[in-house]
């Protein structure tokens, strides 16, 4: 065969038929903003007519092998040095304009534009199959030069379109406030709903025509051998996009030792937002940003997914280094509740992560995370398990003043009652803590949890074996139990011992059957037991009272000879009165906050002091009516008795002589 053959269309065809042809016949305009730009070599060639047969010189360029260089043509068809011009004119065309971006104004030049980068793209790919003293090198050489051009053209324009997005969402959004949000507003940090749904839409805030510019650049690079310049330009501008997402949701960026000298109101804000500003990253925006990457590298997947999974991981890892910032901070019980709300973000994190991030990526990701999350469960074990510690150590000598529930019970019931608001969080904590073992990698020395074992301990009620969380509550119950009797033998009177078992062990138990979820945990023979203890401290507190009043009514010893010795009769009375109006005395001092419990007491000493008390007036005080000074001896009628045991446990003084 003939190494002669050319390639180029005949300079005097006038077929200028196809489908480019139809569509763009006009020669180059050379002219742009009243500047000569350099034109294409052949002024009567039309672009659809180099690239028909440009097309055709790379499809003969494929098939030939390597080895088989010598088959080339003798010469570069022109059309290839007139694309070479085309573009080169396009460049400086597109370059003359005032305002960036420069591409995505006229459709028909930005067809005209890729459909001959492309062209070039393949001719580069396909001379470079040949050796460098191919006939071929000069061409390839100038097409690299051109292509070298187009593309510092490409990314500044890449560039241009990214950052004008970015500037668009920061001119129209709204800052929002979430460090405003506090543990005084709720306990619970739940994910703020959007005020409205446009905001959702305001990102990544690309306009349909920027997103299809965006992917033509990607596509065309990508192709040219301009990937990682691609990738390095996107990567770092949609880093910058989300930063600047972020900080309009609040979270900023806050160094470790930051975190570490932050007051715990305020470092509770800054968590309240990383909490929402998170859930809000992974169910929405990262949504929204792997769309985009899908759509700008449409034609290259496994570069979409790398560039969303570098991202993504990026966010996440900068969310992770504020969370491990949290978790060294001096541990107490009252950031237990935000540490939960963390573990429960970074819990329902995991399943987000998924096959949109590529697999290594996605297995780095949710190690991690993980291990972050485990780091936390840690931390949280920790604080609760705390709460043992402190009822142990509150050793105060010093009992509450009359016999009321005591401080500690107050703190340690109230901090149950919004514990077991995360009642399934924190199983999964203490199974998470008690399965490694305390073992993680990452904790902090000497503050893994001392998690007391599941093994035989079982259910009251005759169930399967406790949960670990279950085990722990009910160890606090335990030490609870023991500290409030070793409280309540600090005071002499062994019926206030009893009235304070009594308000305390009350309290408990109301707060154990108005939690559902604690009750359950507990079970039903725990509380019956605790109701048993209440009966038998309510029976112990009459004994240690009441018992000598109704001794003072006894009618043994009172008759001789069938004859009532009135001086043993009057004393009887004095006895009863001084021991009544001492107890009075006493006892309306004390406190019983539990308005049923303190009906039930007054109840069940009227049903004991008042029958007693009339039988034994009825009986005797006519012994005494006809003597002098009766009112001495019988100070008071049934009525006045009831009246005054009404009085007490109210914690209110009053005496029984001004009332009379």
């Amino acid at each position: 065969m003939e190494n002669s053959t050319s390639f180029s269309r005949k300079d005097n065809d006038d077929d200028h038929s196809g489908p480019e042809s139809s569509s763009v016949s006009h020669t180059i305009d050379t002219k742009s903003d009243g500047e000569e730009a350099p034109g294409p070599s052949d002024p009567e060639m039309s672009l659809p007519q180099a690239i028909e047969d440009i097309d055709l010189l790379i499809q003969r360029l494929s098939s030939t092998k390597a080895e088989d260089h010598e088959l080339l043509p003798s010469e570069v068809p022109k059309s290839v040095e007139f694309l070479y011009d085309a573009v080169d004119s396009m460049v400086t065309k597109y370059e003359n304009k005032e305002n960036p971006p420069r591409l995505g104004i006229n459709h028909d030049d930005d067809v005209s534009f890729f459909d001959s980068m492309n062209r070039i793209t393949n001719l580069v790919k396909n001379f470079n199959k040949f050796p460098p003293y191919s006939i071929l090198s000069s061409s390839l050489n100038k097409a690299t030069v051109i292509l070298h051009r187009a593309m510092s053209f490409l990314e500044d324009e890449y560039r241009t379109i990214l950052e004008i997005s970015k500037r668009r969402v920061l001119e129209h959004k709204t800052p929002k406030t979430p460090k405003q949000m506090t543990s005084s507003e709720s306990d619970r940090c739940m994910l703020l709903e959007p005020e409205c749904k446009e905001e959702e839409l305001d990102f990544p805030s690309f306009s349909p025509e920027a997103i299809e510019t965006l992917n033509k650049i990607s596509t065309v690079m990508i192709a040219s051998g301009y990937e990682r310049e691609c990738c390095l330009i996107y990567g770092a501008l949609r880093r910058n996009a989300f930063n600047d997402e972020l900080s309009e949701l609040g979270f900023d960026n806050i160094s470790f030792d930051e975190v570490q000298r932050m007051q715990w109101e305020s470092l509770e804000g800054d968590i309240a937002t990383w909490i929402n500003a998170f859930k809000h990253c992974y169910i929405v925006l990262f949504s929204a940003e792997r769309s985009l990457t899908d759509t700008v590298f449409s034609d290259h997947r496994q570069v979409s997914r790398k560039m969303f999974s570098h991202l993504a991981a990026a966010v996440v890892v900068r969310f992770l280094n504020f969370s491990d910032a949290v978790v060294m901070t001096k541990r107490s019980a009252e950031k237990l509740f935000k540490f939960l709300d963390m573990y429960e973000t970074l819990r329902d994190l995991i399943p987000h992560i998924n096959d949109s991030y590529s697999s290594e990526c996605k297995l780095d990701l949710i190690e991690e995370v993980s291990m972050a999350k485990t780091r936390i469960a840690e931390a949280a074990a920790s604080i609760f398990c705390e709460l043992e510690n402190s009822i142990k150590k509150d050793q105060g000598r010093v009992p509450v003043p009359s016999g009321q529930v005591h401080p500690l019970t107050r703190y340690t019931m109230n901090y149950l009652k919004y514990a077991i608001e995360y009642k399934d969080t924190l199983e999964q904590v203490f199974k998470q803590v008690h399965d490694t073992d305390g073992s993680t990698t990452g904790s902090k020395p000497n503050t893994t949890p001392t998690i007391t074992t599941a093994v035989n301990h079982h259910d009251d009620d005759g169930g399967s074996d406790k949960s670990q969380f279950s085990i722990q509550l009910t160890t606090v119950m335990d030490l609870l139990d023991a500290n409030l009797d070793i409280k309540s033998k600090l005071y002499r009177d062994p019926a206030l011992r009893y009235i304070f078992l009594m308000n305390n062990g009350r309290y408990i138990l109301q707060k154990i059957k108005s939690t559902t979820e604690i009750r359950e945990l507990m079970g039903a023979n725990w509380c019956r037991k605790r109701s048993t203890n209440l009966r038998q401290y309510h029976k112990n507190y009459q004994r240690e009272t009441w018992s000598r009043v109704l001794q003072t009514m006894s009618p043994e010893g009172l008759l001789v000879n069938g004859k009532v010795v009135k001086p043993l009769l009057k004393e009887r009375f004095k006895n009863f009165n001084s021991l009544f109006e001492e107890i009075h005395r006493t006892q309306s001092t004390w406190v019983v906050s539990d308005e049923q419990l303190q009906s039930e007491l007054r109840v069940s000493i009227s049903a004991v002091v008042i029958p007693a008390y009339r039988c034994f007036l009825g009986r005797f005080k006519q012994h005494l009516e006809s003597g002098r000074q009766y009112e001495k001896y019988i100070k008071y009628q049934p009525e006045d008795i009831e009246t005054f045991i009404e009085e007490l446990f109210d914690g209110n003084p009053v005496s029984m002589q001004k009332r009379r």
